[in-house]
């Protein structure tokens, strides 16, 4: 590698960690500003306050790091375009796009990371950060969920299982219970599902249908075609407990939709959520190309207009991608290609700039 290649390098990866990392603190900071009328009742330590702020980092990082590389590369670029030194560059015979390969492999490295910290880092911490939550609103823990199944207590103390749980249909699958007297287990209630149903209160209760109550005690099996069971909590006690999509990595969710998928539902919104998964991150290496591609085609007044335009190219970005997945949740475009349009009609016009850089 040339040694202006590393000095390049070198700046760049400098400008992107105290950009990176400066933007995704400012935002976890805000985030924690927001919170914070919801959290002093609960009187929390600047511990358990900094904790949050920990626990939301990566999540803003995966989201602003677009922001970072484009931002980073035209400042980069279009300082070293304005000083001359492409030109002297080019003066000596040297080739501007092997100058650039090592920025295009780190920008494939950058998707990388941020697929990797998408898949493995932000769920966890995710989770971390909700539970620091319940616990700073003094919330008990009542639910847990994974992959579509809910593991839960009723209000009774009967352990529950859920094997899958649509929340837009307030309709469960696969409904366990198990009642226990004296530390005895005294019955099990077996159900094919369970529907929310509104009664004279208003309140609603759960309906099972298809139900098998098995008596441990009397040793009896009775059928049931449907039966109210006031036990367990209204629907929106199952929405707080159940993880967003942004909670779950790329295989959890997929196996998720999977599981929806053969119970005979299709959540629109979780596919497309799905897709953007993997779409979103490869925008890194696309603001890597454009960022080299835009320094070589214009002569910028300076280190912050580059950064202006970055911020404003990505902003613009977002924008129109949002609009897509919002198209794709109303079903108005198919789910891929709602996720997918956007970044994949940035690559090809990123690819083609990057391609036509003059020598």
């Amino acid at each position: 590698m040339l040694i202006i290649q590393r000095h390049y390098l070198k700046e760049f990866f400098k400008l992107l960690s105290l950009i990176g990392t400066g933007l995704a603190l400012i935002f976890s900071i805000l985030d924690l500003i927001d919170k914070i009328d919801e959290f002093m009742p609960g009187r929390p330590s600047l511990e358990s306050l900094l904790l949050y702020t920990l626990f939301n980092f990566p999540k803003y990082l995966l989201y602003l790091l677009p922001v970072a590389v484009l931002t980073c590369s035209l400042f980069i670029f279009s300082q070293a375009s304005r000083n001359r030194e492409l030109v002297a560059i080019k003066a000596v015979g040297g080739k501007l796009k092997a100058i650039f390969y090592p920025f295009v492999i780190s920008g494939i490295l950058i998707t990388v990371f941020a697929f990797i910290t998408g898949e493995v880092i932000v769920p966890d911490f995710s989770r971390r950060s909700n539970e620091l939550k319940s616990t700073i609103k003094n919330k008990d823990k009542k639910l847990m969920f994974k992959e579509g199944t809910l593991w839960l207590r009723s209000t009774d103390g009967s352990p529950v299982r859920i094997e899958l749980y649509i929340p837009e249909m307030k309709l469960a699958k696969g409904v366990s219970i198990f009642v226990f007297r004296e530390d005895l287990l005294r019955e099990r209630i077996e159900a094919e599902g369970a529907e929310w149903k509104e009664d004279q209160s208003s309140k609603g209760i759960w309906r099972l249908k298809n139900v098998i109550v098995y008596n441990i005690i009397d040793k009896k099996i009775t059928n049931v075609q449907e039966l109210d069971y006031p036990y367990l909590e209204s629907p929106d006690f199952f929405s707080e407990g159940i993880k967003k999509p942004e909670e779950m990595g790329i295989g959890e969710l997929y196996r998720y939709v999977e599981r929806l998928k053969r119970a005979g539902f299709r959540n629109t919104k979780l596919v497309v959520d799905l897709n953007s998964k993997v779409s979103y991150p490869l925008i890194n290496l696309f603001m890597m190309l454009l960022g080299i591609s835009l320094s070589m085609r214009s002569r910028f007044g300076g280190g912050l207009f580059a950064a202006g335009l970055g911020l404003l190219i990505s902003t613009l970005y977002w924008v129109v991608y949002t609009v897509t997945l919002s198209m794709g949740y109303a079903g108005i475009v198919p789910a891929a290609i709602a996720a997918w349009m956007v970044p994949a009609a940035f690559g090809i016009a990123t690819g083609f700039l990057f391609k036509n850089i003059q020598e």
